[in-house]
């Protein structure tokens, strides 16, 4: 029996998926692509086992495409950009006509950058329908992105029952303290 996803927030658009891999525990920082288990492990989640090998060349070049999608999405790197380019630079879309009628396959020279690839491929999808809704969790504490799905769009917490609870239940103990 494959290993659970141990992650606190799943079912994200895959990019921000792939930035979800590391998570805070205990107030400790947490990595699921620190070893091919753990790519293993998210390949699974995100539908990717069958296509693409859990090994050691897909795990670096996954988690180079993690490395860029966080400083563009955190604002940590002027050449985020470039960076983020840099990964979509190893795969191609190409169009096909099929029974169904037209559609799209995604190509690889090196099929070990396929994961990483879509992530970046998805988060230009993200980019395109409301990147005013990518977030990062308000909690200070969680390192976890989220796209607000919400009506109003003023989703906070990456989980309400993980860190939205944290806060108010900080917030309560505030204002008794002082009482």
């Amino acid at each position: 029996m494959p290993a659970a996803d141990p992650r606190p927030l799943l079912g994200e658009p895959i990019s921000l998926d792939l930035l979800n891999t590391r998570w805070v525990h205990d107030g400790e920082l947490e990595d699921l692509l620190k070893d091919t288990a753990g790519l293993g492990i998210w390949l699974r989640t995100n539908g990717l086992a069958d296509r693409f090998a859990a090994d050691a060349a897909t795990l670096e070049n996954t988690r180079a495409a993690r490395d860029a999608l966080a400083a563009l999405i955190d604002r940590t790197d002027d050449a985020a950009a470039a960076r983020v380019d840099a990964v979509l630079a190893h795969g191609r879309i190409r169009a096909t006509l099929t029974d169904e009628g037209p559609g799209e396959e995604a190509e690889f020279a090196d099929p070990a950058w396929g994961p990483g690839w879509l992530a970046a491929r998805g988060h230009l999808d993200l980019l395109r329908t409301a990147p005013d809704r990518i977030r990062a969790c308000a909690h200070d504490a969680c390192v976890l992105h989220f796209f607000d799905t919400s009506r109003n769009g003023t989703r906070r917490w990456c989980s309400m029952s993980l860190c939205g609870n944290r806060a108010k239940a900080s917030r309560h103990y505030a204002r008794t303290r002082e009482q």
